[in-house]
């Protein structure tokens, strides 16, 4: 059986406290809870990470080619201008492997910088504005592919 990675970007360990109105109220520890749990019921290993780190986050993708394994991906700030982590992520699709950007707000109906994403463009799909049931949706997709 393959892991799939689901992968955090920057301020996404600040969860719970960070625009409650924006993110909700659960924090990082809730939100891979309920995804581990998601993974138990479906008996599908997944590895829940988060970095503040561009490099960190890149490296796990490319561990997650070596691995062949599928990634969830909210890239968080990096989605509007970090084309090293939309290289790595078309590294990822291009060698066969699914990759599904999810964002727990909807960043179009948010401040118009946030609607631009440069890894939309290399993503299997997006799912966004649905909270953390953002990351269980990709996470059932993925387990239907």
């Amino acid at each position: 059986m393959s892991v799939i990675y689901v992968l955090n970007g920057p301020n996404l360990n600040l969860l719970g406290s960070r625009e409650p109105e924006v993110y909700g109220t659960f924090s990082l520890g809730d939100l891979e809870a309920s995804l581990q749990n998601w993974a138990l019921s479906k008996d599908q290993a997944i590895k829940v990470l988060q970095t503040n780190s561009e490099d960190e986050l890149i490296g796990w993708l490319h561990a997650a080619i070596k691995e062949k394994s599928s990634v969830v991906i909210n890239p968080a700030a990096f989605t509007h201008y970090s084309y090293a982590l939309r290289d790595a992520c078309a590294a990822l699709t291009g060698s066969g492997l699914s990759l599904i950007e999810v964002h727990i707000s909807n960043p179009h109906a948010r401040e118009t910088f946030r609607h631009n994403s440069v890894i939309s463009g290399v993503a299997t799909g997006v799912i966004a504005g649905f909270g953390i049931d953002s990351y269980l949706l990709a996470l059932e997709q993925l387990s239907r592919r």
